[in-house]
């Protein structure tokens, strides 16, 4: 089978003038180079395509694939993670993981929760800051937890995303209105604990292959799973599996609910956060998660599990090879 890669090469943006904090959510080489090694050695023809003007590129040459293996972020707008998928499907081109509804619902922070909202799972409390004359309509009880409403790769948190009073809520709300162009998305703060779930498979199929929590080492205090703690992870926190049990029964089960409803198929990772009872909540949810071998969540998740990485890469393949080729795909299935 060939396959194509299509992705935005974080260097290429670098080269270009891009700011580090605006690239963050491209991939390295050493990602695509694990990916299309892990496709080669699944004995499977690889061929690096590109971002999605590299795609119009070689679509306009004559170029096609059997399927494409997209991790493709895109460069702009709050749909810009379903111009790829968009762009496959017209052709009906087959891809793995998101379409672009569900990457376009997905990235949208806000609506993401009103739809798990409206099938019954917890989330937190939440409303949406716009505009700055939107922050004296906050009627949530404080303390507060803000974040860009369409960012990934914890884009935005800081220290300063939880605020206890009204003073700290306009102060940090309008940083990131001016620093993000992009409204504010303001839940409810939950204590608890933080994971993160790996599920794979689409509809009645997917299930969880795992629950790992996110540890702050001692002495690190008011830390939050940002950006910059992700990027410089092993100075500032562990990971472990939950053991199997209740706990981790209703994390994964809450995961795959989340993964359905909104429409995720093949593969996604699910962040969640327990209250003050220990009552898991959704948080947000990456159809697209990164697959760095070494340093991204879902890889160390799987390295925790015992799954090596081309077995990942094999499950993602085979759960979109499933679907297309299901008797009940039709053409919504590409």
């Amino acid at each position: 089978m060939h396959l194509g890669l299509t992705y935005d090469l974080k260097q290429d943006y670098m080269d270009r003038g891009w700011r580090p904090d605006d690239a963050a959510e491209f991939d390295s080489a050493e990602t695509i180079d694990a990916i299309a090694s892990a496709i080669e050695r699944l004995g499977h023809r690889a061929s690096r395509i590109g971002n999605c003007l590299d795609l119009i590129t070689a679509l306009a040459a004559g170029k096609r694939w059997d399927l494409v293996f997209n991790i493709a972020e895109g460069t702009h707008g709050r749909s810009r993670e379903a111009q790829v998928p968009a762009i496959l499907e017209c052709l009906s081109i087959p891809y793995t993981m998101c379409d672009p509804l569900t990457a376009s619902i997905t990235l949208d922070k806000e609506t993401a929760k009103r739809i798990v909202r409206d099938h019954g799972l917890a989330t937190p409390d939440f409303t949406v800051i716009k505009r700055p004359g939107d922050i004296n309509t906050v009627t949530l009880p404080f303390p507060l937890f803000l974040k860009p409403v369409a960012e990934g790769t914890g884009k935005g948190i800081s220290s300063r995303s939880l605020v206890r009073d009204h003073d700290e809520l306009e102060s940090a709300a309008l940083e990131m209105l001016k620093t993000y162009a992009q409204p504010v998305l303001v839940e409810a703060y939950l204590p608890g604990r933080e994971v993160t779930v790996g599920v794979i498979g689409t509809d009645d199929e997917a299930e969880a292959i795992g629950v790992m929590e996110i540890i702050f080492k001692p002495g690190i205090k008011d830390a939050f799973y940002s950006h910059h703690v992700k990027d410089n992870y092993k100075k500032f926190v562990e990971y472990r599996l939950l053991e199997p049990g209740d706990d981790a029964r209703k994390a994964e089960e809450l995961a795959v609910s989340a993964h359905t409803a909104l429409g995720c198929r093949d593969v996604s990772r699910v962040d969640l956060r327990a209250d003050g009872h220990g009552k898991w909540h959704f948080l947000e949810v990456n159809p697209l998660p990164g697959l760095h071998p070494v340093d991204s969540d879902l890889p160390i998740l799987c390295r925790l599990k015992g799954i090596e990485y081309h077995k990942l890469i094999e499950n993602i393949i085979s759960s979109a090879l499933k679907r297309i080729h299901s008797p009940y795909a039709g053409s919504n299935n590409i």
